[in-house]
């Protein structure tokens, strides 16, 4: 049996946790040093609120959110950036812990909306927002440099 999941918020300590686990949702290994310094600056910025699932013995998942003023909403809204359970404990309703903090959060600082883009290579993904509750609503364009 899972020990007891505990959802709080990303603390400096977490860094390694949190390196690893988008790793792992990335698929590759990333600059340790420019993931700490924008780990630093992300989860110091009041406006985002950073996640971490674990249990009593490991990190099972996270999530990051960031909010911005956007003149077309005529106030906040916010957009999940990362967001990963491990491959062994997804199906276990930590996604949806975790996103439940993400609309308290919004419902507490009345957000306009929450947004979620998903990579294309990740077709899964549609089905688990749209449980969630998420619509599909926009396309997104992206051009790499």
């Amino acid at each position: 049996m899972d020990s007891k999941i505990e959802i709080r918020k990303v603390e400096k300590r977490d860094l390694d946790i949190v390196y690893n686990l988008i790793c792992e949702l990335e698929d590759e290994i990333l600059d340790f040093g420019i993931f700490k310094e924008i780990f630093d600056e992300n989860i110091s910025n009041p406006r985002n609120l950073y996640l971490l699932a674990e249990n009593d013995k490991e990190g099972l998942g996270f999530i990051s959110f960031h909010t911005q003023k956007l003149l077309h909403h005529c106030g906040l809204v916010g957009e999940i950036q990362e967001f990963f359970i491990h491959k062994n404990h997804r199906g276990k309703g930590i996604g949806k812990k975790l996103i439940e903090k993400i609309i308290l959060f919004a419902d507490q600082n009345n957000l306009k909306s929450i947004e979620v883009t998903t990579n294309r290579k990740r077709v899964e993904n549609v089905l688990i927002y749209e449980n969630l509750g998420f619509t599909l609503s926009h396309n997104k364009f992206t051009i790499y440099k």
